[in-house]
């Protein structure tokens, strides 16, 4: 007499009859938003290969080319589909390269405020008493401000700090940074209160007994099960974290212009806008609203699949 083996799928198996999936392809605004985002986010990382020029490569950029406007305009030069800024420089390239920038920035700061609010708001909900009055009343004074404010200040301290040719060096890495200390608060008020929930449970319990060491218990045990809202919560972050940084760039703090980003595209054109060069800022500035729109759109609907009570599919 033989038995039957049973054949466990695989995980890419489980992920296509799981119900997300199957909640994904029936809702056409999150499938149209994920298509728009990933068009966006191949060709930001493609940017090398399918620019039509290099902006940083001073060699190819001519004075004389400055404020074309697009092809399809009198005056337009088919080599510059969208027009060139002020410099000479392809609109459509600096886009490319700028937005590899917004993402690369917006991504990595989303992964420090990740990391501090983990950190924070497991160490404030699982020890609670002290402690979580000590990290929970920080963070409370931190969001009584506003985001852009923090950022202005912690970008005027650094350049205070370091100057502005070190700034302007390492301002990627410097508005990672900036970003990733203005809106951790978000995470960790969100993971305490599923902390606060999850410590109560039987696993924690048995956990304990065993003999586990805190932090065992809360990123091996815990942290896993504080996973749908931490996955929401940066999906809407990545955008608010490029908006900041086009902001800070608008604003003259952000990166330099030899580093074009969509922010700094955006303040670069404002300034010939009236006289009659729209396109140096109108493009850039429809590619960030419509990357901002996409990505908040996939967190809108990620919130409510993850939330049965009001998801209706």
């Amino acid at each position: 007499m033989t038995q039957a083996v049973q054949v466990v799928p695989s995980r890419w198996e489980r992920f296509k009859q799981s119900d997300f999936l199957y909640y994904f392809k029936r809702d056409k605004v999150a499938m149209t938003s994920f298509t728009v985002f990933m068009v966006i986010l191949v060709m930001s990382l493609a940017s090398p290969l399918i620019a039509p020029h290099n902006p940083y490569d001073l060699s190819t950029i001519d004075i004389m080319d400055a404020e074309l406007p697009p092809s399809w305009m009198e005056d337009g030069d088919a080599t510059f589909p969208l027009g060139t800024d002020e410099q000479g420089r392809d609109i459509l390239s600096t886009i490319l390269y700028g937005s590899r920038l917004s993402l690369t920035i917006g991504f990595a700061a989303v992964g420090l405020q990740l990391f501090l609010g983990t950190v924070i708001g497991l160490s404030a909900g699982y020890f609670g008493g002290r402690v979580d009055s000590f990290l929970m009343r920080f963070a409370d004074v931190q969001l009584s401000f506003s985001t852009m404010m923090v950022a202005i200040i912690v970008s005027a301290i650094f350049k205070a700090s370091f100057g502005s040719e070190f700034f302007s060096q390492y301002a990627v890495l410097m508005l990672v940074v900036i970003i990733g200390i203005a809106e951790w608060p978000q995470y960790a008020r969100t993971i305490r209160a599923s902390v606060l929930a999850e410590k109560k449970k039987e696993y924690v319990e048995a956990a304990r007994v065993m003999g586990f060491k805190a932090p065992r218990i809360m990123f091996r045990h815990i942290l896993p099960n504080c996973l749908s809202p931490i996955l929401v919560i940066s999906t809407v972050q990545v955008a608010n974290a490029i908006m900041s940084e086009a902001a800070l760039s608008f604003l003259g703090l952000g990166l330099p212009v030899d580093q074009p980003s969509l922010g700094a595209l955006i303040s670069i054109g404002f300034k010939y806008i009236f006289s009659g060069a729209w396109w140096i800022t109108a493009f850039p500035g429809l590619v960030l609203i419509t990357l901002v729109l996409v990505i908040n759109l996939l967190g809108d609907w990620l919130r409510d699949v993850f939330n049965p009570k009001i998801y209706k599919g």
